[in-house]
C-alpha cells in the first residue's frame, strides 16, 4: 500500500498485508505518512510515539499482532508477538485490553486460519474504536449544548491530544467538540501546550484542519484561565480509568483537574469503554511510565542535570464530574453498570 495514496487525515489505514500510519512525530510542521510492515515496525511506532493516544495504541498493537504472524502463526510465535508489544508502553490500558483481545480470539482459532483472522480482528478492533468515538462525540454534546446561550461561544478547555490523532477516528475529549460544531454551536477551545513533548500542537493543528476555533497556550495559564471565568467545560481523555474513576492522563492533567475544582469549573474524561481497568481497583495502582530525559532536551542545557519525566498524572475520582463513553456519562465513582455483563 502507498502512503501517497492514503487520505491526510487518516491516522491508520491497512489492506490486509501492511498498514500506513500518520507520523506524529513529525507533525505539526510535516504531514509524513510511515508504512508498517513487520512486527518491528509496530512496536516501534508505538514505543516512539509514531501513533500515541490509548485507543490508537491499541488499534496498532492490534495490527501489530496480524503482522507478526505474517510468517509463522503458531502458540509459540503468536505469545512472542504480544510479549513484543505489551513492552512497549505501560500506562495505556487499551494495548493490553487490545492485544488479550486478540490472543484469546487467535488461540480459539485454526492455526490456518490465524493470519486471516488476526487481519479480520485488528479490523473489528478499529471499526469499534471508530464507532464508540461517535458516541462519545453525541453523548458528551448536551455537555456543550445546556452552556450555550443565546448563541454565545462556549469555551472548552483540554490537554494534551485526545481528538482524532489519539484514535482511528472522531476522537474522545474532542468528539464532543467535533458533534458541537456539526451541530452549529460556537466554540472555542483553550489547548495547552502539553510539555515536554507538545503534543497540545497535535490538538492545535488538527483544530485548524477542522475549522475549529482555538487558542494555544502555555500549560501554566490553564489556573489562570479558570480563575478568570475563561473556561466553561474541561474535557481531557484518559489513557487507563481505575474501576473506582480515578483516571490516569498525560501529565498536567491532574492540576487542571484541581483549578477547574477551585473555580467550579465542570471537569469531565472522556475515553471508550476500553479504557476502564476493572482489574485495577484505583489509580494508586496505574503504572506511571517515566520517559526519558531527552525528551526535556537536556543536552542544550546541563546534561548533568537529573530529570524525572513522568508520562501522566492521576486525577481522583471526586474531581471528576464525569466520564463520557459510547454508554453515556457516568459518575467516576458508578462505572460498575458498564462492567463487561452488565
Amino acid at each position: 500500500m502507498s502512503p501517497e495514496a492514503t487520505d491526510y487525515a487518516a491516522t491508520i489505514r491497512e489492506d490486509g498485508n501492511s498498514v500506513v500510519i500518520l507520523d506524529q512525530t513529525r507533525l505539526p510542521s510535516e504531514t509524513v505518512f510511515v508504512s508498517l510492515n513487520t512486527l518491528a515496525d509496530a512496536a516501534h511506532a508505538i514505543r516512539a510515539m509514531q501513533v500515541r493516544g490509548a485507543p490508537l495504541i491499541g488499534a496498532t498493537a492490534a495490527y501489530g499482532v496480524a503482522l507478526g504472524l505474517a510468517d509463522d502463526a503458531s502458540d509459540a510465535r503468536l505469545n512472542r508477538v504480544i510479549e513484543t508489544l505489551a513492552a512497549t508502553r505501560p500506562t495505556a490500558i487499551n494495548l493490553h485490553w487490545a492485544l488479550e483481545r486478540m490472543r484469546r480470539v487467535l488461540q480459539e482459532s485454526a492455526l490456518a486460519a490465524r493470519r486471516d483472522v488476526a487481519w479480520k480482528e485488528a479490523r473489528a478492533i478499529a471499526n469499534e474504536d471508530e464507532a464508540a468515538n461517535a458516541a462519545i462525540g453525541q453523548n458528551g454534546l448536551p455537555l456543550i449544548e445546556r452552556i450555550c446561550r443565546s448563541g454565545d461561544v462556549v469555551n472548552v478547555m483540554t490537554h494534551c491530544n485526545a481528538g482524532r490523532l489519539a484514535t482511528v477516528e472522531h476522537g474522545t475529549a474532542l468528539a464532543p467538540v467535533y458533534a458541537a460544531q456539526a451541530a452549529g454551536i460556537p466554540v472555542h477551545v483553550w489547548v495547552s501546550e502539553t510539555r515536554p513533548r507538545n503534543q497540545g500542537l497535535l490538538t492545535a493543528w488538527e483544530l485548524r484542519e477542522a475549522g475549529v476555533p482555538h487558542t494555544l497556550i502555555a500549560d501554566n495559564a490553564a489556573g489562570l484561565l479558570l480563575m478568570q471565568g475563561k473556561v466553561d467545560l474541561v474535557i481531557v481523555g484518559a489513557d487507563r480509568i481505575a474501576a473506582n474513576g480515578d483516571a490516569a492522563n498525560k501529565v498536567g492533567t491532574y492540576l487542571k483537574a484541581l483549578a477547574a475544582r477551585a473555580h467550579g469549573v465542570p471537569f469531565y474524561v472522556a475515553a471508550p469503554l476500553s479504557t476502564i481497568d476493572f482489574a485495577c481497583p484505583s489509580g494508586a495502582a496505574i503504572p506511571i511510565e517515566e520517559r526519558a530525559a531527552e525528551e526535556f532536551g537536556v543536552a542544550v542545557g546541563n546534561p548533568a542535570t537529573p530529570v524525572a519525566n513522568p508520562a501522566f498524572d492521576v486525577t481522583p475520582a471526586a474531581l471528576i464530574s464525569g466520564i463520557v463513553s459510547e454508554r453515556g456519562i457516568a459518575q467516576a465513582g458508578e462505572l460498575g453498570q458498564w462492567r463487561p455483563g452488565t
